[in-house]
């Protein structure tokens, strides 16, 4: 359709192959042998001479063949005519090759004048018979032979589906073929809907991006463009001064680059690009690593941060730096959503509920709640919350959990994100060991909640205060 649209070609077993039509032929050949063992056992039965038997056969076989000869003729010469015109044909080549058959055995004798004349009445009767059982079906096939032509023609249409009752024929009688074909041109026409619907959503997915980065882009680079001015320009000379401006300028540099940095992270996500070196991780280390370091940027707005293990020991074999990243970039959201005061919990543990062991990692906030209109667009790149455009939102920091999907989706695992009392939850699951080809999709994750009342205390260095498992 112009815009690299898949769409799903025809089975093997729909499409016209030599095989099928050999078959066809070879099924022709059958019925012809098992027709002429028939009339000979039929000849036998009523007594008629074997050698009379053969000697008719040959005489209105002959016949036969000849006419046969020409209505294929016919039929090529009218390839291009209607379908009514040549069921016709197919019609008066039979009704032809049993005539020429009749009117040969009596010129050999084989029927008497009156048997003739007989014939002379009753064949014309089935050819008329014939012809009008033929332009029926033709009528029957024509009007569903165009049914599917409106349907070709509408296929582009895509706020409609196909109906084939628009010209009176309905699925169940049409043509096995023709149904055949109606349902492949409706299923086509679905599919072209649904890539529509998924190019309209990237299309303004990319709008989104594009205009978020761009105002994250310019806001940094405005002060950096404001402080090299005024430094160019000799206004400031006190040194302590200077240097906070060379800290600002630093600042603003981390910013963009940690921005650029996210960009390349998504850009290999979505290229399929990642390289992921498995190793033993270790919950421990991972949980309380991860917090060592979130904890002081928590404490400037007074939020706890808990941690909980439900096996200090317990591991997975995962890719070390992404799935640090997955649990820095959750515990980070929850930090910057939750309100003042609020308190984060971070969970990891082996789940033994699948029948496959999962590891598992759990993060929980106090942001009061996801909007359900918008909560399935979380893991989006484009997408940004409301709030994002408050001072205290990071650069880029729309883009940490459409990476922290990226990352768990690559190790085969799952990601998804619930409402909770006074907050959400974001649960991923990943497989305990390296998954392989064979290994069938991890199931659709749940969410479940943990109260943030539990006793626990925060964690620092290595320290991990151990619990048990999410119940769910």
């Amino acid at each position: 359709m112009g815009c690299g649209v898949q769409v799903r070609t025809m089975s093997p077993a729909d499409q016209p192959t030599p095989s099928t039509v050999k078959s066809s032929r070879t099924s022709a050949v059958v019925a012809g042998v098992v027709g002429l063992i028939v009339v000979i056992g039929i000849a036998s039965a009523l007594g008629k001479p074997a050698a009379d038997t053969i000697e008719l056969i040959m005489i209105a076989g002959g016949a036969a063949l000849i006419t046969g000869a020409l209505g294929g003729l016919a039929l090529h010469l009218l390839r291009g005519r209607s379908f009514s015109a040549q069921v016709v044909v197919v019609a008066l080549t039979s009704t032809a090759a049993v005539t020429a058959g009749s009117l040969a055995a009596g010129n050999a004798m084989f029927l008497e004048t009156r048997d003739l004349q007989t014939l002379a009445v009753v064949v014309p009767v089935g050819a008329v018979v014939a012809i009008v059982a033929a332009l029926l079906l033709g009528e029957r096939v024509g009007a569903a032979s165009r049914s599917l032509g409106e349907a070709a023609r509408r296929l582009g249409d895509l706020e409609h589906a196909l109906d084939p009752d628009e010209h009176g024929v309905m699925p169940e009688s049409m043509i096995r073929e023709f149904a055949r074909l109606a349902e492949q041109l409706e299923a086509t026409r679905h599919e072209l809907e649904m890539s529509r619907e998924r190019e309209q959503a990237t299309d303004r997915a990319r709008r989104e991006l594009v205009s978020w980065v761009s105002h994250d882009l310019r806001t940094p680079l405005a002060g950096i463009r404001a402080i090299t001015e005024l430094l160019e320009d000799d206004i400031v000379d006190d040194p302590e001064e200077i240097r906070g401006y060379y800290g600002t300028l630093r600042r603003e540099a981390d910013k963009l680059s940690a921005l650029v940095g996210d960009l390349f992270e998504v850009s290999k996500i979505e290229a399929g690009a990642l390289r992921l070196d498995y190793t033993d991780v270790n919950f421990g280390d991972l949980v309380s690593d991860t917090l060592a370091a979130a904890i002081p940027v928590a404490e400037k707005r007074q939020i706890r941060v808990y941690g909980r293990v439900a096996d200090p020991e317990a591991s997975i074999e995962a890719s070390l730096p992404e799935i640090s990243r997955v649990l820095r970039n959750l515990v980070s959201n929850a930090i910057r959503e939750s309100a003042d005061g609020g308190a984060v919990l971070v969970e990891a543990g082996i789940d033994t509920a699948w029948e496959q062991d999962c590891g598992f990692l759990a993060v929980q906030d106090t942001c009061g709640g996801i909007p359900e209109d918008v909560i399935d667009r979380v893991f989006d790149a484009s997408y940004r919350g409301e709030s994002a455009r408050t001072p205290r939102h990071d650069v880029g920091a729309g883009l940490g959990l459409a990476i922290a999907r990226g990352f768990v989706e690559a190790h085969g695992g799952t990601i998804s994100v619930g409402n909770v009392a006074d907050g959400c939850r974001f649960y991923v699951r990943l497989p305990a060991r390296r998954p392989d080809a064979t290994r069938p999709a991890a199931p659709e994750p749940t969410v479940p909640p943990i109260p943030l009342g539990q006793p626990a205390r925060p964690v620092s260095d290595r320290d991990v205060s151990p619990a048990g498992p999410p119940q769910g």
